[in-house]
């Protein structure tokens, strides 16, 4: 695939094989050779030239698949950019997915399945897919029989109506007949279509198993085989279309330009190895990404709360929503209160604005699952949509928002694939409840979390995660912080929970303004999204930017109490503090808004300004042994111990104890852990 087809030298390849270590090397901390990408561009017999990408792609099979779905999608909104007013078959046509399967993996992945879903859904469709399944038994440890269900590999596609073409892989010129025939259903119909090439794989599962083992008497059948070159070599001899001669001279050639570029290979410098792992020891993971203004123009802001009060006269809006909407113009001017459903739509409205599209997906996304967003509404009487945000202006970006399929695993791929191709893109990708990302648990390893220093294929993809202790049982409580910042490292991503509406208006800013491109994960809220005091001031997205540390109000001199604390529990421990006068006093709350980057210097500021207090606590809402609390700890400590003197003062833990499951299924038992919480961190 590499060399015959993107054109990739073979020495490269060679060289890859021989392990030399090259720092300069654009895959980051590298991956095994068969992992990673490519581009090139292949040349017809009549001379055109059509460009080539071959996805990095992990071992974890057809995880790919998604995202290479919404590469394609990128690169043909791309396309529509440069060429709008075109019929929607043009862009279509000129960019097209091709997925290589295994006989094993496509009817065994279910990603698989939900990727086929995703085919003609108009949030997610690229003009169909070309499934090319090598069927030679590449798991062949299981037999077939043990492996499916269905008489083909091939059955899945028949749900989506897919034409499934079997063809012979020892027959070279049937295989290039059925993919013409594959290439032009799919250029006529923008469907998918799969071609089941029955084959074989002569060593077995890898080079150095023994595939006698499972399958004595099909491995005894494939010894005997002649290979497709020399039958096919024999068949064109019988015709008359080579001649031995000939045959030979073509062998010989091809094996010497491999020799040649082996040969070339021995000859290349390795790079110090040494000094490569050097290198990566020294960097500095917790580095500060560059600070970058986010701050919002306020004729633009304006005309979102216009475009949002003034919809069509002959359109027929919910009367719930109608009285919900009107209210934004009172909010924004004479009130001053931002809540932060309503910051997301200003953030929204300004990037529209100021050229950058916008694309969402998930569950509910259109509405939201708490029914505070309302993106695109619905004429209660004709069933028309009308999206307000995509009525700001002539010359304004568009946003993209779609209700997905109930699929989190494909859905996250695809959007991951898209931020990778639209790289001015804002992407965002909305988990209906946060504990639900837990089925895209692969694409948050491979693709999110390791992607750009596994193969230098950077995302600046957003994840809203709603996060958050309400007393509705352990399902959808959680989010499970824990395991992305598990993830963080050589500061791959950023992982956040902010407490302020205008802490998120900054960060979606922030994410296509930096030159920089890094996953953002956000710990969204649930019942904030309503809460009285979870608000923000207008001037606040004109003015200033997001704060990483967002400092307590508290005159040092009499606190006894340092808190650090994160998302919805400050609010509590806010409202509790009215009941505890002592602790209005001597008790200083300071909130940490972004884990990762950890934002040192910022806290380190805060530990300074509190230092004459007696002890410094971190509250949480979640168990011990899940939310931040394992990732904050030595670096708190480190901090304590460079602002009071190395054992002189240590962080101190306030929560629930450890558990094996998120949350209690008891809304009673719940208040009284949440109150108990909030006791002890104000009482001193």
């Amino acid at each position: 695939m590499l060399a015959n087809i993107i054109g990739k030298p073979y020495e490269q390849i060679f060289s890859e094989f021989e392990g030399n270590i090259d720092p300069n090397t654009t895959q980051g901390s590298g991956d095994v050779k068969y992992h990673l990408g490519a581009e090139g561009t292949f040349t017809s017999r009549a001379g055109n030239d059509i460009r080539l990408t071959l996805a990095s792609n992990p071992s974890h099979l057809e995880a790919v698949n998604p995202v290479v779905e919404g590469m394609t999608r990128a690169k043909q909104n791309l396309l529509r950019q440069t060429a709008p007013g075109a019929d929607e078959d043009l862009y279509h046509d000129r960019v097209m997915p091709l997925l290589v399967h295994g006989d094993a993996a496509f009817p065994g992945q279910g990603v698989a399945a939900e990727t086929l879903n995703l085919s003609q859904l108009r949030g997610y469709t690229t003009g169909g897919t070309i499934h090319l399944v090598i069927n030679n038994q590449i798991g062949f440890t299981t037999v077939p029989s043990d492996a499916r269900s269905s008489t083909y590999a091939t059955d899945l596609a028949r749900a989506i109506e897919a034409p499934i073409f079997h063809v012979n892989g020892d027959d070279p010129e049937a295989c290039v007949r059925i993919a013409r025939l594959a290439l032009e259903y799919r250029q006529r119909f923008n469907k998918d279509v799969v071609i089941d090439m029955m084959c074989y794989r002569v060593h077995g599962h890898n080079e150095g198993d023994e595939p006698t083992f499972t399958q004595p008497l099909l491995y005894e059948k494939i010894e005997e085989k002649r290979s497709p070159r020399k039958l096919y070599t024999e068949l064109l001899l019988r015709r008359g279309d080579l001649n031995p001669e000939a045959a030979e001279q073509m062998l010989d050639d091809y094996r010497d330009r491999l020799q040649e570029a082996f040969d070339r290979t021995k000859d290349l410098e390795e790079k110090d190895a040494e000094k490569a792992i050097e290198q990566r020891m020294q960097r500095k993971s917790d580095a500060r990404l560059p600070a970058v203004d986010t701050r919002a123009k306020q004729a633009h802001l304006e005309r979102v709360v216009d475009a949002l009060v003034s919809l069509p006269d002959d359109f027929h809006v919910h009367r719930k929503l109608k009285r919900q909407f009107d209210k934004r113009d009172d909010l924004f001017y004479d009130e001053g209160r931002i809540d932060w459903a309503f910051a997301e739509t200003l953030a929204f409205g300004s990037l529209l604005q100021e050229g950058t599209s916008v694309r969402m997906s998930g569950q509910d996304t259109r509405r939201a699952t708490f029914s505070q967003r309302h993106a695109v509404l619905i004429d209660q009487e004709t069933g028309e949509e009308y999206t307000p945000l995509n009525n700001l202006a002539d010359d304004q970006a568009p946003l993209l928002i779609y209700d997905s399929l109930l699929s989190e695993y494909a859905v996250l791929g695809f959007e991951y694939g898209y931020s990778v191709v639209d790289e001015d893109a804002l992407v965002c990708w909305e988990a209906q409840f946060g504990d639900f990302a837990n089925g895209a648990q692969i694409v948050w390893d491979q693709f999110v979390s390791a992607a750009e220093e596994k193969w230098g294929q950077t995302s600046g993809l957003v994840a809203l995660l709603p996060h958050g202790y309400e007393g509705q049982g352990p399902e959808h409580s959680s989010a499970r912080l824990e395991r992305y910042l598990q993830l963080c490292a050589e500061q791959n991503m950023t992982v956040a929970n902010f407490s302020t509406p205008a802490n998120y208006f900054h960060a979606l800013r922030r994410q296509v303004k930096r030159d920089v491109q890094k996953p953002l994960i956000v710990m969204t809220p649930k019942s904030l999204l309503r809460h009285p005091m979870c608000v923000s001031k207008p001037d606040a997205l004109t003015d200033g930017g997001l704060q990483e540390v967002i400092p307590a109000e508290a005159d040092p001199s009499g606190v006894k109490r340092h808190i650090f604390c994160s998302g919805k529990v400050y609010y509590d421990l806010v409202k509790a503090r009215e009941d505890h006068p002592d602790a209005q006093e001597t008790v200083a709350i300071s909130r940490l808004e972004q884990f990762y980057p950890f934002p040192e210097e910022d806290i380190r500021g805060e530990l300074e300004r509190f230092s004459g207090a007696d002890e410094f606590v971190w509250v949480q809402e979640e168990p011990q042994n899940m939310g931040a609390w394992s990732f904050l700890r030595p670096r708190f400590d480190d901090l304590l111990d460079a602002v009071h003197g190395p054992c002189e003062r240590a962080s101190r833990y306030i929560g629930r104890p450890a558990s094996a499951s998120p949350a209690t299924g008891s809304a009673k038992v719940h208040n009284r852990e949440q109150e108990k919480i909030v006791s002890e961190a104000l009482t001193v």
